[in-house]
């Protein structure tokens, strides 16, 4: 009986496996158990910058099916968190729902609304496409401010809090494991998605729409489609925001949020589910370092009035953009390929 040779793929089921070989699986298993142990191995500030992180890994997915795998450019994605935020603190107010509903609902909420702005959007791309999303943005907040009936206005809204088997999740450890379930089941349903027949009619549709319709692909089916889940997914990462920040308000979604994840996509990288976390956990992490930085240069040198202030937010992932898309346009999750093919290779260069 001939060797089994794990090199190369056989069958269309290893294919389509995401952990194909033993050593994938193991890498994965200690994965998982640092993430258990990380939040009892850092300080309170680190574990809600991460949490926060991990908020923006849910809407940057969700913003990367749309734009990096489907081509169909948006600026408008801020709205769609809060739609999801403000659908969750309306239904926790009025409707006293669950938690476990009111994610979902909030979701789906996102979706409808998606799905609306999607289809007169349809004959739209490039720049066209951009302007018609970022000016739903623009009606959204300023929807948010007028109608104080059921936004409250610029007062804003207080979140419900989340109750679990008789538990308040009210702690940064809490909201650690429940924001990691999330994105670990939406981060898993998404990387399937895009291995099926719908991520490949996504695919075929930025790289060549008129060729796909061509061969088949329902442009306006799939078009709609991907406005839909792309909404689905912002509507829960503003709902988990939500819940964690325990206030919203329409000052918290501005373009400049929408900005900020159009730089997750491009510095993890256009088209890839692991750029995404990757381009999240960075631009996450990156203002609260700059913000250090700051206050390391104001107490060194005495620079009075020297801040990280919300211009200066925005001017970084500006330059941060410019430079990934000059020197590295496939992002972070790219420079991570190129990691682990240095590793297999070695010591061969070939």
């Amino acid at each position: 009986m001939p060797l089994r040779s794990k090199t190369f793929i056989e069958t269309y089921q290893e294919d389509l496996s995401l952990f194909r070989t033993i050593w994938v699986k193991f890498w994965m298993t200690i994965l998982l158990i640092g993430i258990i142990i990380f939040p009892f191995m850092v300080g309170r500030y680190t574990l809600y910058t991460i949490n926060l992180a991990g908020i923006y890994i849910i809407g940057a997915i969700g913003l990367n099916i749309l734009t990096g795998y489907t081509g169909q450019i948006s600026i408008g994605h801020a709205a769609f968190i809060a739609i999801g935020s403000y659908a969750t603190t309306i239904l926790g107010e009025r409707a006293a729902l669950p938690f476990y509903m009111i994610i979902p609902l909030s979701g789906v909420i996102a979706t409808f609304i998606g799905v609306l702005v999607g289809l007169p959007c349809l004959r739209l791309r490039g720049l066209y496409l951009a302007m018609a999303t970022m000016s739903f943005g623009i009606i959204v907040q300023y929807i948010l401010f007028q109608w104080e009936g059921l936004t409250h206005g610029a007062l804003g809204m207080a979140a419900p809090s989340i109750m679990f088997l008789g538990f308040k999740v009210d702690s940064d450890r809490k909201f650690y494991f429940l924001i990691t379930v999330i994105v670990f089941l939406l981060g898993f349903a998404a990387k399937n998605m895009m291995r099926m027949k719908i991520g490949r009619a996504f695919v075929a549709i930025r790289d060549r729409d008129i060729a796909a319709d061509v061969i088949g692909v329902d442009l306006t089916r799939y078009k709609v489609m991907a406005f839909g889940i792309s909404s689905f997914y912002a509507g829960v990462s503003g709902s988990l925001f939500a819940y964690y920040t325990t206030h919203v308000n329409p000052e918290y979604f501005t373009i400049f949020l929408s900005v900020e994840y159009l730089a997750m996509i491009i510095v993890g990288g256009m088209g890839s589910i692991l750029g995404s976390i990757l381009g999240a956990l960075f631009i996450g992490v990156v203002p609260e370092w700059l913000r250090i930085f700051f206050g390391f240069l104001n107490n060194t040198f005495h620079l009075s009035g020297l801040v990280f202030t919300q211009q200066l937010k925005v001017i970084t992932y500006g330059v941060l953009i410019i430079l990934f898309l000059i020197f590295e346009s496939g992002g972070l999750s790219a420079i991570w390929q190129r990691i682990k093919t240095s590793f297999k290779s070695w010591p061969f260069t070939y």
